[in-house]
């Protein structure tokens, strides 16, 4: 028969307090066992010396006679300065795990992708602006430009007069096609009301 000493649980729910035991390792851990060596309570703060109460005597006995300490009753034990605990090595103890790893990496993915898109926008009004003063050159006629319907007051206005003083006409019929704009602007706009109606 196997023996271990271990702890054995009992107290209320959220409210543990555990016995240190030696019993049989085959049986249940709140089970049958041969001997109380001792109790915990982890509730009460850790200088307090009623948190691990150890027989010591009781404890090398069973230790001489073979029984194999868990690794929280090898702990109270190397406390207690009744048998000494080999540090464990454990290098990837904070490491993290593969799923961590995989998140963190995702994160990593959606930050570079912000970043790239933060650089786009901060490079994009720039580029922005040229196609709005593109956009804005094309709806307004460029200088010396004609628009429809002035070249032909232009021509009426010369025919209609001698081609001396063809300056002067020229500016008189600019200021009636300016005049004339407005009242063409709201026909424009008026026509097709019209034609929508009548269909």
């Amino acid at each position: 028969m196997a023996i271990s000493l271990r702890l054995s649980r009992g107290g209320a729910k959220k409210r543990p307090y555990y016995r240190i035991v030696a019993a049989d390792s085959r049986s249940a851990r709140d089970g049958k066992y041969l001997e109380q060596i001792g109790t915990y309570n982890p509730l009460l703060a850790k200088d307090d010396p009623a948190r691990v109460k150890l027989d010591e005597d009781r404890a090398r006995h069973w230790l001489g006679v073979g029984a194999q300490p868990s690794d929280r009753v090898a702990r109270f034990l190397d406390a207690a300065g009744i048998r000494e605990r080999a540090a464990k090595v454990n290098p990837k103890k904070g490491e993290p795990g593969e799923k961590a790893k995989e998140r963190a990496e995702e994160r990593a993915a959606k930050l570079a992708e912000a970043e790239e898109a933060a650089k786009a926008a901060a490079e994009a009004p720039a580029e922005v602006d040229v196609p709005e003063a593109e956009t804005a050159s094309t709806d307004t006629p460029a200088e010396g430009a004609e628009t429809p319907g002035e070249a032909d007051t232009v021509e009426t206005a010369s025919s209609d007069q001698p081609a001396e003083g063809g300056e002067d006409v020229v500016e008189q019929a600019i200021e009636e096609q300016a005049e004339a704009a407005p009242a063409e602007e709201t026909a424009a706009e008026e026509a097709p009301a019209e034609d929508t109606a009548e269909g």
